[in-house]
């Protein structure tokens, strides 16, 4: 389960935009020129599995690409693998996709510190290797906007890709929900060892206090009774009570 944190001008270190972009390329072996560029999604896709093994599909990473809706997807991607690992973020991905400065700065100083705070120092990641070689840079950022219109326009013409994004979305969102119900059991757990301990600490009081005290008596008495089965006649009786004949 990931350490969450939460980041502003006073809780984020003061690094300069060059020192956050040398320690992307150092990282994950790229080779990006602005932080706008980091507005693909694929670099955080690939942090988060350094961080978090097996919560990316990294086959799925449009790792060199410069359409907007890949760019989503990546995204998309990303938001999955942070429910996953329980991450309390939500990814502003209609602001991240246009590219603007301000926007994917301040996402990158959030993630920074979100990385600092869950790196354990693992050294033996291979950013390049774990990609398969694919290279991220500034290439396709800088591609012709005409070459870019041209390949949109090539993208629409495609079902196929249009019925898969429809798939992937449908598959995220029933993974965000079983996400939702583990952290829920996960709580019901929680409470039900808190009850727990509480009674067995109100046991130990009755059995040290003095066992030929009448209340202690009663109390071990409720603790210990037994719940009766179905179709019994102490069944019957109890069908409207409280249900505080379940022993703990």
């Amino acid at each position: 389960m990931a350490v969450n944190v939460y980041s502003n001008n006073v809780t984020t270190e003061n690094l300069s935009r060059h020192d956050m972009l040398a320690w992307v390329n150092a990282c994950l072996r790229s080779n990006f020129n602005k932080i706008e560029e980091l507005c693909t999604g694929a670099a955080y896709c690939q942090f988060m599995d350094m961080l978090f093994p097996g919560t990316v599909p990294l086959k799925r990473v449009k790792f060199r690409t410069n359409l907007e809706h890949e760019y989503i997807q990546n995204f998309k991607i990303l938001q999955a693998s942070f429910d996953k690992a329980y991450v309390e973020k939500i990814v502003p991905i209609e602001r991240l996709v246009h590219g603007r400065f301000q926007d994917n700065f301040e996402f990158l100083q959030w993630f920074i510190k979100f990385f600092n705070a869950n790196n354990y120092g693992a050294t033996d990641y291979d950013a390049l290797a774990a990609r398969c070689g694919a290279p991220m840079d500034n290439e396709s950022a800088n591609a012709p906007k005409g070459l870019i219109q041209r390949k949109r326009e090539k993208s629409l013409i495609r079902p196929a890709s249009t019925i898969n994004s429809h798939l992937y979305d449908k598959r995220d969102k029933l993974t965000r929900e079983v996400c939702e119900y583990q952290r829920m059991v996960m709580e019901l757990e929680k409470s039900r060892k808190f009850y727990l301990n509480k009674l067995k600490g109100i046991e130990a009081i009755c059995h040290t206090n003095n066992t030929k005290n009448q209340l202690s008596q009663q109390i071990l008495k409720v603790l210990h009774e037994i719940q009766p089965k179905k179709g019994s006649a102490t069944a019957k009786e109890n069908s409207g009570g409280d249900g505080a004949g379940d022993e703990y």
